[in-house]
């Protein structure tokens, strides 16, 4: 366990708390897209599946917390949770009640009138600005639904929010097996990993993943960027980038970052080749660069057929691979190769027996999109943000507060 993240040492998990026929509050994390008010994708909530499982067999009335959105501090209908509810009664197999409100007399009321072995999931806490505040008297108001709390919202740990940080202050509590698994793979890729270790960070700004640049090449044998943080980079070794994403102002943090990967004696792999389009659009034309300059008036969308066959030979040689963030604009069919090539090489290397973690929901996507599912992979992240943090060794409020009990 890492000197920063040791407060993991001093968590209670949820198999060894006491809880039969208790009413247990648990903040969870269905954050999940949604189109017309229907869940789109159900893998949050499919994760918190076995947590739930085991309250219900104890029977336990489970209240259960979360957030979608931003509906900045008051009520508004395109984040209700409501039409999460009829999703998790099916998943779950018991009944699913909805509270329109997370506090007051309306959440009052359907948690009183809500049998144990049943769910009552409440409506959006962020409709109450308190909660983002961390305040503690609205935090004490949620934790006075229930005599025990769990944490499993791994993607909202890193967030001192009321029913992440405050609420701990009120009752005892544990976290669940999501949050143990979480913890459990990122801490075993992170402190004593299999070597050769491998990460791949990708996206579109540098400026999200500096810390985490910074922290992986105190880790790591072998570090590939590519998606359109890579362009910066290329800008700081002086190649010519056309018209690609540049973050002028981080060039001489670039700079800093490859510095540090020679002097570590780290591998660090940029894009070799490009796949290049005039504009970012469906329907643009493509063209593929012979070197790692990108033409004037040109944008690179994603890598080049050389540098997939550079970064998939080495995915197939790396025994711990980490990876966020996608190293193309995927979500256009015509500049999705390099992910999707990314992806299937990842499947390759979990079943040849490399331990393989994904983060962030731009990645999980880019499974969708590859027709690799999840579970071709050692563990799939329910938390981008969290997961950065924890790989940045930052101390996770969420994890923190919990560990003062």
């Amino acid at each position: 366990m890492t000197v920063e993240n040791n407060v993991v040492l001093k968590l209670a998990k949820v198999q060894d708390a006491h809880l039969k026929d208790k009413t247990v509050v648990a903040r969870v994390d269905y954050n999940v897209p949604m189109k017309d008010g229907v869940v789109t994708d159900d893998t949050r909530i499919r994760a918190t599946l076995k947590t739930l499982k085991l309250l219900l067999d104890a029977g336990c009335k489970v209240v259960l917390m979360a957030h979608l959105g931003r509906p900045k501090g008051k009520p508004d209908p395109k984040y209700s949770l409501a039409p999460i509810a009829p999703r998790l009664a099916k998943l779950a197999g018991v009944k699913v009640h909805f509270a329109a409100d997370c506090v007051g007399p309306e959440a009052d009321k359907v948690i009183a009138a809500a049998k144990n072995g049943e769910i009552v999931l409440l409506e959006n806490l962020r409709y109450h600005p308190e909660e983002e505040k961390n305040d503690a008297a609205f935090a004490k108001q949620l934790a006075g639904h229930g005599e025990f709390f769990v944490q499993e919202a791994f993607g909202a740990l890193h967030r001192a929010h009321a029913s992440t940080a405050a609420i701990a202050k009120f009752l005892p509590g544990a976290i669940g097996f999501l949050v143990q698994k979480e913890l459990e793979y990122l801490d075993k890729a992170m402190v004593n990993p299999v070597r050769p270790f491998l990460a791949i960070i990708g996206g579109a700004k540098v400026s999200d993943k500096i810390n985490v640049l910074y922290s992986l090449l105190d880790k790591v044998d072998t570090l590939i960027i590519g998606g359109g943080m890579a362009y910066t980079f290329l800008a700081a070794q002086n190649t010519n980038i056309g018209k690609s994403l540049l973050e002028a102002e981080k060039v001489d943090e670039a700079k800093a970052i490859i510095l540090k990967a020679f002097k570590n004696n780290v591998e660090m792999l940029l894009p070799a080749d490009h796949r290049v389009a005039r504009e970012i659009k469906p329907d643009a034309a493509v063209e593929i660069t012979q070197a790692m300059a990108v033409p004037d008036g040109w944008i690179g969308v994603d890598i080049g057929p050389r540098t997939e066959l550079l970064f998939t030979d080495k995915i197939k040689g790396a025994k711990t691979i980490f990876w966020n963030g996608p190293v193309g604009v995927f979500e256009i069919p015509a500049f999705a190769s390099g992910s999707i090539a990314v992806a299937k090489v990842m499947a390759e290397a979990t079943k040849n027996g490399a331990a393989t973690i994904l983060g962030g929901g731009d990645t999980l996507s880019v499974l969708k999109t590859a027709k690799v599912d999840a579970s071709q992979m050692s563990h799939c992240s329910t938390g981008g943000g969290a997961s950065l943090e924890f790989v940045e060794g930052k101390p996770l409020p969420g994890l923190v507060a919990l560990s003062q009990k």
